[in-house]
Formats: C-alpha cells, structure tokens, sequence
C-alpha cells in the first residue's frame, strides 16, 4: 500500500492518516503481511516533507518498506532501527547480481528485479546471491522505458512518470499525419504524430534504417511459466494493481495463487480460473522479457485464441458485491454499477470460479421487488444460488 506523499502511484486511493487505525485492525486479523511503498525519486522538497513525518510513518504497521531512492535507506535505518526491513524497488532498475550484492550489503533483504531481467539472468542472480530474495512482476502493464524511467509523459502532458503522476502518453491514440498543412513543422521525408484528442498539435518523428519507435507495448502475463520463475530462484510474484480495480486485482491474484498451488497439488481446476485473465481489462498478452528480448517474443500457452488478443479487451463489467446475508436468499448488495433483473449476472469467490444467474430479484429498501439496482442505494438481492457475503457480481460488457 502507498501513503499519500510518497507513493509512485500518486493518482491511486492512496491511505492517510485517517486509515490508520482500520489498516492496523485488518492486518492484525488476517495475519498478512504489509508492505509500504515509498518509490518515488525523491528531491529535496519531498525529502524534507518525509523527514517530518517519520514519527506518523512509524505508526504504520509496516513489515517492510519498498523503496528506489537510496536516500531512505539512512533515513529508515536510524528513525526505525538498522534492523528495518528494505525490499528495493524495480524503479532501481536492478538486473544483474553485482548490483543485487550491493544493494544486499546496504541492507535490502529483496530486490524487485527490473522488468527487463530475463530468465536466465534471473538464475545468475539468485545463483550468486542465495540469501537474498528476488521477486518479479508476472502480470500487468509493461511500460516501454527502464521500468518507469520515462520522460514522454512529462515532455508531452507536462506529468511526471518519476513523481508518480504518469498520463500514460504511451496509450494515447495517434495518426501519422504528413499532409501540406502542417509542411511548417516537417522536414523534407519527415512524419509528425497527431493525437485523438489534440488535433492540430503535431509531434514530428523521425525514421533511420526504415524503423520508428513503438509507443505501446503488450501486457504481461507469465501464469504458464510458474515453475520456471520458482527453479529460476524467484521468491515472490508481483502483479500490478495499485490503479486497478478490486475486481481486477481479486480476478487476477486468484488465477496466480490457483496455478501456484497447482504446482504441488497436480490439481489442474486452475485452469478455470486462468479463463478469467482473458475476461478483465487487458491488452495482449505476452511473456515481456523473461525469455527474449522484448515483449513480441514467446506469447503463452498454446491455448490462446489470438483472434479474441486484439488491442484493449473487456468483457465483463464489474458491478458490485454480495453483501450481509439478512435472511434466507436474501443478501446486501454494494454496487458500482447498475444491474436489472433482466440482466444475466455472475458470482464468483475465492473457490468459485463462476456461477451464472438469470432468476434473481431485486429488493429495495423496504423489501419490495424493483426492474433495477443502482450504486450508492440500499438494496437487496433475492436469488436461490449459494453465494456468500464478499463474492463479486458482473455481468456481461458492451464493449468486446
């Protein structure tokens, strides 16, 4: 999770203070482990403003704090011990093992490799550093710069990717423009780019050896490459999800920890829950740079329909959750987004990987049967499934 100042992800439902006392309840009743992320490049004004609230910062239950800028490393050592738990951030761009055995010696018990380590090199690593864990991103966007080191968001948007402010430049919808209006701005043989929703503002480019540079990269998905990662030496999978959604983050993290278990069980019912990667919000598929040298190398498993892997796919809405059972079939609901009773929705859980229903009611407040159900109203939910408080509720996007 990321505090409000200090995370990379600046523009997420960041905590504060105010979460603190329901953060600490909830770690101390699950028994999770928590890690804080303070990734962002600090300059000297943020540092400062860390510094001041360090004695705020020592409130929070943190295990270990996930960190890039080795400023911090004093900084946490003397306000909370030089036995304080440093995991480095992949925006340290660590992908070889001398590195590894330095950042090691400074205090770092994991490093969160570089998105750019290959497999291989993922071996070497652990190979001359056993003691040191390595964990690795699995699942997410691949951004087409040292792991977040990019400057077209701030050269185009004028937002900082380094401050955790990014526009996402990257995915933004262009067009090669080289008509005779815009001759002012081109050279002889030259191209400019011009985006969807900027028309009339043009970005030259140029073109050597017949090539140009490509924005947009694939998304990363490794769930059929786990026991390579393991024998590789890799402790711990990372999946992006600190500007996703809970459905998103639920989807995914479920897929992963069914295929993790899989591997000592033999139990192959995770492959129901793998279908649900190509269900959520996702670009292409691909397997990034663990075996080549970029995202177009090896895609995944053979089962893949690539026609369906065409740009951005969606094709569930998430809707909401199952709320407090309040009588026999009845149940709560917590919804972000409208569902009718016409509709055909969906359950899923943390075991179950879907159950599809098209004889539910809809309750108002007062228990009597409405055509519909909106988010921020107290409503209810009449079906003869087995659900449970805490399942997700979907239903079928318009947009596949």
């Amino acid at each position: 999770m990321g505090l409000s100042d200090f995370s990379l992800r600046a523009n997420a439902r960041n905590f504060t203070e105010k979460d603190l006392q329901e953060v600490s309840r909830l770690k101390q009743s699950s028994g999770k482990r928590l890690y804080g992320t303070f990734n962002m490049i600090f300059n000297e004004q943020k540092l400062s403003s860390l510094k001041e609230q360090m004695e705020s910062i020592r409130a929070w239950p943190f295990d270990a704090f996930i960190i890039s800028d080795l400023a911090l490393v004093p900084i946490l050592q003397n306000a909370l011990g030089e036995r304080v738990e440093l995991h480095l951030s992949t925006q340290a761009s660590c992908t070889n093992s001398s590195s590894a055995a330095v950042y090691q010696k400074l205090g770092f018990s994991r490093v969160i490799l570089g998105r750019e380590t290959p497999l291989d090199d993922i071996k070497r690593i652990k190979d001359a550093n056993p003691d040191l864990q390595l964990e690795v991103f699995v699942h997410g966007a691949m951004c087409m710069a040292y792991s977040g080191r990019c400057l077209l968001s701030s050269h185009l948007s004028g937002r900082s990717a380094n401050q955790g402010d990014c526009s996402h430049t990257c995915r933004w919808n262009y067009r090669l423009a080289t008509t005779d209006a815009i001759e002012d701005v081109l050279k002889s043989g030259a191209l400019a780019l011009e985006e969807e929703k900027r028309s009339g503002v043009y970005y030259p480019i140029a073109e050597e050896d017949g090539y140009t540079t490509i924005l947009s990269s694939k998304d990363l998905c490794m769930i059929d490459h786990l026991r390579e990662l393991i024998d590789a030496g890799v402790d711990s999978l990372k999946i992006e999800g600190r500007m996703k959604s809970s459905y998103y983050v639920a989807v995914v993290t479920r897929a992963y920890r069914k295929a993790l278990d899989s591997l000592s069980t033999g139990d192959d019912s995770w492959k129901a829950y793998r279908e649900d990667l190509f269900n959520i919000s996702h670009r292409e598929y691909s397997t990034g740079f663990f075996f080549g040298h970029g995202p177009v190398d090896p895609v995944m498993g053979e089962s893949i329909d690539k026609s369906t892997e065409k740009g951005y796919e969606r094709t569930y809405l998430f809707c909401g959750f199952i709320g407090e059972k309040v009588s026999e079939g009845i149940y709560a609901l917590d919804l972000k987004n409208q569902i009718k009773d016409t509709m055909k929705i969906e359950y899923i859980g943390k075991n179950v990987p879907k159950i599809v229903d098209e004889g539910f009611t809809l309750l108002d407040a007062d228990y009597i049967s409405v055509h519909q159900a909106d988010h921020g109203k107290v409503q209810y939910l009449k079906t003869t499934k087995p659900i449970e408080k805490g399942y997700i509720i979907r239903r079928e996007s318009m947009l596949k």
